[in-house]
């Protein structure tokens, strides 16, 4: 790892301790620093990402907070939506007062934020909706954290080579900006690498999600790829998605290795509700607590012992991008939006995420890259198995269906 890049120390490894207690409450009678977060309920990762939040605000303020002030964290619900969406950005901005924006889960929506915080000219620090568009618009104020979805199967992409070495593959995902995205990086490299395309099934996510006709959706899509099944189903979606899909593909016996394509597929409870239909899945990953971050273990044993769950990369994007908003804020000369943005421009901190460096490539502006991994699901549990250096367990082939 580049020597430049620094731990955040000051944040990751504080501890609430007696010693501090003085520091702490000169700290909270100061006024606060507003950090506002967009976030919806209605999302199956909305949960983890605010314990997650929690979790680094309350570090950061036991370190003493943001030039000694607290730092105060301020909600508004997006709805996953448009016109919610850009009501939630002014509220944070005009009746918070908040001096940065941190979140943004629905690629579906992320963009119509993006565009509202650049015309109120907020900073935005995207850390989850990974919609290419959001950093190649040339919107001053945003800047991202997690990889944009192209270059999620980047890791996928080389187990496949060197692992799987798969001739057919057939591809099924949500018609979302998500979605499509990662489908068509996937398409790309299929064609490069000569890799059979047998289908490209886009879905609608509202069909899927109807409980009436979700699973005869479904299942009517999946029936020319059970006629001539490929060696790997590659699936872009979200949880209760890659469930379905995965126990219908099972029931249908289509003997194919399934791939997800993050999203969905790295969640606890896509083991608990897939059960053993799940088994042997194969997923890219942004995170997994194997990874030699700092602070990476530490993060996760802490949330499990305060929630009794394990947090998948959505957790660990979230708390990393509050250490990542906290110290540019630091740093900051003011809590001007073109002093934020100077900071967050001259960031180079390791974060339990992995580094963090906002840089331009190809068509992305304010973008910061992290490598990729391959989890499987062995034993009702995630492995790491790839990257090698970082991995748990090795690849297990999954049996026959048939």
């Amino acid at each position: 790892m580049s020597a430049h890049f620094k731990a955040t120390g000051r944040w990751i490894f504080a501890g609430i301790v007696l010693g501090w207690v003085g520091l702490f409450a000169a700290v909270s009678a100061a006024d606060p620093v507003v950090i506002g977060i967009p976030h919806s309920e209605a999302y199956p990762y909305a949960q983890m990402m605010k314990n997650s939040f929690t979790m680094a605000v309350e570090r950061i303020n036991a370190a003493g907070g943001i030039k000694g002030r607290p730092v105060k964290l301020v909600y508004a619900n997006d709805r996953g939506e448009k016109q919610p969406g850009e009501a939630a950005i002014r509220q944070l901005v005009k009746k918070d007062k908040a001096v940065m924006i941190v979140g943004a889960y629905q690629s579906s929506n992320v963009l119509f934020l993006a565009m509202t915080a650049e015309r109120l000219d907020i900073p935005l620090l995207v850390c989850t909706a990974a919609d290419d568009r959001v950093t190649q618009r040339k919107l001053r104020n945003v800047f991202r954290l997690n990889p944009p979805a192209r270059d999620y199967a980047a890791g996928l992409q080389q187990f496949f080579m060197d692992i799987v070495k798969p001739g057919s593959m057939a591809i099924v995902y949500e018609n979302s900006p998500y979605g499509t995205g990662g489908a068509l990086q996937m398409m790309w490299f299929c064609r490069e690498n000569d890799i059979d395309l047998r289908a490209i099934v886009p879905y609608h996510k509202e069909k899927a999600n109807n409980e009436s006709i979700g699973r005869a959706y479904f299942q009517r899509l999946l029936t020319p790829i059970a006629a001539d099944p490929p060696d790997v189903i590659y699936m872009v979606s979200y949880l209760n998605d890659a469930a379905l899909l995965v126990k219908l593909i099972d029931e249908m016996k289509i003997d194919s290795l399934l791939c997800g394509g993050a999203g969905g597929f790295t969640h606890q409870k896509f083991i608990d509700k897939s059960g053993k239909k799940g088994e042997y899945l194969v997923t890219a990953a942004l995170w997994c607590p194997q990874l030699q971050y700092q602070g990476a273990r530490a993060y996760y044993e802490d949330y499990i012992a305060r929630y009794a769950v394990a947090p998948d990369y959505h957790g660990a994007e979230a708390y990393s991008a509050l250490l990542v908003a906290a110290d540019a804020l630091e740093r900051a000369n003011s809590m001007q939006a073109e002093d934020v943005r100077t900071s967050l421009r001259s960031s180079r901190l390791m974060t339990p995420f992995g580094p963090v460096e906002f840089s331009a490539y190809d068509k992305f502006e304010r973008q910061n890259r992290v490598p990729t991994m391959v989890l499987q699901v062995i034993g009702g549990r995630f492995e790491c198995i790839w990257p090698r250096q970082h991995a748990s367990a090795r690849f297990v082939p999954p049996p026959s269906r048939r």
